[in-house]
């Protein structure tokens, strides 16, 4: 019989399989088990030399990436406590959470740590003298601690199953946080029947290994580590993170990166059916789609794949299952999934449980339930219909402040029952179906916790409330808030006669609180006084009751039909409307409503917007929209008429097409610049050493400016060479516009593929989709290609060249790569004078040496930097006007 295991450490075994990937500005990180093993012991090194002991706390603070894993790994092999911490959290409450837990260091990401100028909440150095004491560690910086830092293995097999791992505070309440602890022993009560279980599928696990997450819930909560850091080290997985919720780079990372299962919450799930159906509607399938999708119900799961096989070729074919967490998965997604032929697997359990109480097994799954109970784990429905738990995986006990000596609070009852405080049913055969919940929290379709009284706490502050309460109003199985508010003057016409305005009350709290718990529908109660108990509390089924009847007679639930145009038509279509006042009741209103929104619906409904008018939004510009009209007008701008899809051209980069032009550059392109003029290329020797990836800015003065920068650089670069193009005029090329001649259209696409195919060329557009662009630009690079821009954005008129755009600083940023300016010379005159002819050496190349800049540089101040660079390279004895 195997030992029982004493530590979640236990699980992993160095190896070249890749472990974590996750995004970077443009890029993707990758790492593997060695690499990420070799970082934890660095960290773990780090920690004994801060003189951080077995049972301190270290408070992690970030997006999910590499370096966060490795820091919690860290921390669990010197023996020190996680407190791992929302990325979204507010500085107030992190600096509350770690003054409770008594922490000894902070490592956090560098938005945490200094805010840019991106829009990011207050960090810690906005955040007053409560970090002060606390030293602190940049995130993103973890791997240049202590290069050649190592930690003794025997700390692994030090710890005990009794000994705790982590402790994860409740989030986003302003309320005193209260912090579950949680040991080797839960954490393995929960890896340890998984792994069992997987032993009897290992064998056909071979045929798809690896299998790759995409974990988009965060690492500061328990089910987010097991999908993200547990159970890949069990499976040999790879573990994907990215930085976005959008559901249109969701489905391109599933399908780039071959991802096997996703792991969201509900809202996501539901936001990736909406974008298939709105591609779908946009190329005239969706009728069609709706007629199979139809049909399906009853077939065999084959022949349903094969009816949808066009969404499964989208997503890519190895995408196979969908794991829904933090929240109840609304049975009308569940069933969309299903029956296109994916595996949909919801789970149940709280931070209490360590997460999981029941999860359905991905080959056995009861429709619509939310499993059975793992094994070695006792669950049972109370009289009162309420799901009580008992086993090893429930949490050590609640932390009491560092002050009374980390004592934990006990979380069972005198039976050694937990008290879900949730209401469920069992089927015969074991199945537990979510039926709501009991206890004073509301839980949002992103997988977040709400306590009503953060909000009525805020409520209460503005002088014209006398009294509020805060209810849950059912969303698919989830719920979100609705305040009910007694005014001050206590009646009807009292409020009338003064003009209480309720949405603005809701507005000022709303500010107060952060986004996730803004309330965005509204009562004002009709009497003098809540129904209340003998002991005067507000009687909150009664007034739930009475709430939803007048929401359902005001047509509030529905009325996003009110909303005017064709962008309130897509807003209403995506799910949300603007939000005004009408008979005390937020309904939805005309294009001059409230627009409120939660993290993930903001990100959706941008998505929806880019995908119907092919735009870029500004992140920043639409943080600010908060009305259909303001939405109408940031879209409406003249460069956003003609919009155009662009199409990124990955075959062009295969081995074949890459083999025939490196062909073409040595048999014709060569040859043809030794005749018109062979140019004089300078400084090649600052690329000595220079292996690549770079990105290459070069001034722009004709078509064939390309052909010149690719001779003067080394051949190790010039062979792996994209270069970004006019995205607009290639576009053209590619389809040409309505009217064009017939000939004169097959001579336009048989440019467009020349050139694509010649000089690897891509679209960088000058108006609209740039950034999509940039992320393809990032891939390049990831694959190993090195980037040719033109930052000035188009061709010089005079002569001179024109100022670099900001563009540029965010490639020169977010690429990661370094930057070789280069600089042509001559070309000018030549074109102006429309000669095809030049004596060697009229022509010139300067290439200058490589430069890198930090990551927190502004875009403006490199543009900047790299112009002055490009013009410092023109040729000696060049006038100062001519270099400009």
């Amino acid at each position: 019989m195997t030992p029982k295991r004493q530590s979640v450490i236990e699980y992993f075994r160095p190896s070249r399989d890749t472990a974590v990937v996750w995004r970077r500005g443009y890029r993707m990180e990758r790492w593997t088990y060695a690499k990420l093993f070799v970082e934890a012991t660095r960290f773990a090194a780090e920690l004994e030399a801060r003189g951080i002991a077995k049972g301190d706390r270290v408070l992690l603070w970030g997006e999910n990436s590499g370096e966060w894993v490795g820091a919690f790994l860290g921390c669990v092999l010197r023996g020190a406590v996680a407190v791992p911490m929302d990325a979204i959290a507010d500085p107030g409450f992190a600096a509350r959470v770690a003054q409770r837990a008594g922490v000894k260091l902070v490592v956090a990401g560098r938005r945490a740590l200094a805010p840019g100028a991106d829009g990011g909440p207050a960090g810690i150095a906005e955040s007053g003298s409560a970090w002060a004491a606390i030293p602190a560690i940049c995130l993103e910086d973890l791997t240049e601690l202590r290069p050649d830092g190592a930690v003794s293995p025997r700390l692994a097999l030090d710890a005990r199953r009794e000994d705790p791992v982590e402790i994860v505070f409740t989030s986003g309440t302003t309320a005193e946080p209260r912090g579950v602890v949680l040991t080797h022993g839960n954490l393995l009560a929960n890896l340890e029947p998984i792994e069992r279980e997987f032993e009897h599928y290992r064998r056909y696990e071979r045929f798809v290994h690896p299998l790759r997450i995409l974990d988009l819930l965060p690492l500061s909560h328990v089910f987010g580590q097991l999908l993200g850091i547990f159970i890949p080290q069990i499976l040999g997985a790879t573990s994907v993170f990215i930085d976005s919720l959008n559901p249109a780079e969701v489905a391109q990372t599933i399908r780039r990166e071959r991802i096997s299962v996703l792991v969201t919450v509900p809202r996501l799930i539901e936001s990736l059916r909406d974008q298939i159906e709105r591609e779908l509607d946009a190329s005239g399938r969706l009728a069609k789609f709706r007629e199979d999708f139809a049909a399906a119900p009853g077939e065999h799961f084959l022949r349903r794949w094969w009816r949808f096989r066009t969404i499964h070729r989208k997503l890519g074919w190895k995408f196979w299952s969908l794991i829904s967490g933090g929240a109840a998965l609304g049975a009308e997604a569940e069933q969309f999934w299903t029956l296109l032929g994916f595996a949909v697997i919801q789970g149940y359990g709280l931070t209490e449980t360590t997460s999981v109480v029941t999860l359905n097994h991905p080959f056995r799954r009861g429709q619509g339930s939310i499993g059975k109970a793992m094994p070695g784990l006792e669950v049972k429905v109370s009289d009162e219909g309420e799901i009580l738990v008992r086993g090893e995986n429930v949490a050590a006990g609640y932390w009491q402040n560092a002050e009374h000596g980390g004592t934990a609070e006990p979380v069972l009852d005198a039976e050694g029952w937990f008290h879900t405080g949730d209401l469920g049913e069992r089927d015969v055969d074991g199945n537990l179906y979510f039926k709501g919940r009991r206890k004073n929290v509301i839980v949002t379709p992103e997988g977040l916790n709400i306590y009503p009284g953060d909000l009525e706490t805020e409520l209460r502050k503005e002088p014209e409330v006398r009294d509020c309460v805060v209810i849950g109003l059912e969303r698919g199985g989830n719920a979100e808030p609705c305040a009910v508010i007694l005014p001050r003057e206590g009646t009807p016409e009292a409020t009338a006669s003064v003009g209480f305005d309720a949405a603005s009350v809701v507005e000022r709290a709303n500010a107060r609180l952060a986004g996730f718990q803004h309330m965005r529908k509204w009562v004002v109660w009709p009497e003098k006084d809540f129904p209340r108990t003998p002991t005067q509390k507000p009687m909150l089924a009664r007034i739930r009751a009475e709430v939803e009847a007048e929401l359902r007679g005001s047509g509030a639930e529905g009325a996003t039909s009110a909303t005017r145009g064709a962008v309130g038509e897509l807003v209403a279509r995506v799910g949300w409307a603007g939000h005004g006042e009408h008979g005390g009741v937020a309904v939805a209103s005309t294009g001059d409503g409230k627009l409120q929104l939660s993290s993930i619906e903001r990100v959706e409904l941008m998505s929806a917007l880019e995908d119907r008018y092919q735009i870029d939004l500004s992140e920043t510009d639409f943080t600010k929209v908060d009305t259909v009209a303001s939405l109408e007008k940031l879209i409406e701008r003249p460069e956003t008429s003609g919009a155009r899809t662009y199409r990124y051209p990955r075959w062009a980069q295969s081995w074949p097409v890459r083999s025939i032009r490196v062909a073409a550059f040595y048999a014709l392109v060569r040859p043809a610049m030794l005749v018109m003029g062979w140019p004089r290329v300078r400084g090649r020797e600052n690329l000595r050493g220079v292996r690549g990836p770079v990105l290459v800015a070069a001034n722009h003065i004709a078509f064939i400016d390309p052909g010149f920068v690719l001779q003067a650089l080394p051949a190790r670069l010039r062979h792996r060479l994209a270069v970004a193009m006019d995205g607009e005029l290639l576009e053209t090329m590619r389809v040409p516009p309505d009217g064009t001649p017939f000939f004169s259209r097959v001579l336009l696409k048989s440019q467009y593929l020349l050139i694509v195919g010649l000089f690897n060329v891509f679209p960088l557009p000058m108006r609209a989709g740039f950034r999509k662009s940039f992320a393809f630009a990032g891939e390049l690079v990831d694959r190993g290609w090195s980037v040719l821009v033109f930052p000035e954005g188009q061709r010089t008129r005079t002569g001179e060249m024109n100022p670099f755009r900001a563009g540029i600083g965010l490639l020169a940023t977010r690429l990661r790569v370094p930057v070789v300016p280069a600089r042509l010379d001559g070309l000018f005159e030549k074109r102006v004078e429309e000669s095809k002819w030049a004596r060697p050496g009229e022509i010139q190349v300067a290439v200058g040496a490589p430069v890198e800049f930090a990551e927190t540089t502004a875009a403006e101040e490199i543009a900047r930097d790299l112009e002055r660079r490009v013009k410092a390279l023109a040729p000696p004895g060049t006038s100062a006007k001519r270099a400009r």
